[in-house]
């Protein structure tokens, strides 16, 4: 049974990090107001809703596979709390850090009518280093032996990296009004 949760435990990692990419590409083009005939600013706000949930499930794949395998000492407490693992600390730190940072969002995404804007933004903002951080902890836990896990992590780089540079020059009314409002 070890060697089938060893499998699930991998591909929910990959696959959250690849949901996580999406989710995170698209959480920058709704904030640049991306908007088409296709694709109205709701569906892609939409889009990135739903997938961000999806990130969340394959997530919890991943983490609830890597305890019950116990090929390794992992525990509970390991997830939230970054460091504080027996096997491989750095690396399962990062990721616990990542899942710190990604439930924040998370729940003040649920609670973002209840929630000063403020609080919501700066918590989101923490994004811009969840990702990344989730990126190395899968690199250095991960089969990096693999051809095609470096192309995943390229590919998902590569996505990144076109999206910011896209948000960074992306200016829309909104922030044009604020910007000359100060």
């Amino acid at each position: 049974m070890g060697e089938w949760l060893w499998y699930a435990s991998r591909a929910g990692g990959l696959l959250a990090l690849l949901l996580l990419t999406g989710t995170f590409v698209l959480g920058l083009l709704t904030s640049g107001r991306l908007a088409t005939a296709r694709w109205p600013r709701f569906a892609v706000g939409a889009l990135h809703r739903n997938l961000s949930l999806l990130t969340l499930v394959f997530l919890a794949v991943h983490i609830t596979t890597a305890i019950v395998d116990g090929y390794v000492a992992l525990d509970w407490v390991d997830v939230v709390v970054p460091f504080a693992s027996d096997y491989q600390p750095f690396w399962v730190g990062l990721g616990a850090v990542a899942v710190d940072v990604l439930l924040a969002v998370v729940v003040t995404s649920l609670l973002r009518t209840r929630v000063p804007p403020k609080v919501w933004r700066g918590l989101h903002w923490a994004t811009y280093a969840c990702w990344p951080v989730a990126l190395v902890h899968g690199v250095g836990m991960a089969d990096t032996g693999l051809w095609w896990v470096w192309v995943l992590v390229g590919l998902s780089t590569t996505a990144v990296l076109a999206a910011l540079v896209w948000r960074s020059l992306r200016t829309h009314q909104d922030t044009m009004a604020r910007v000359g409002a100060r």
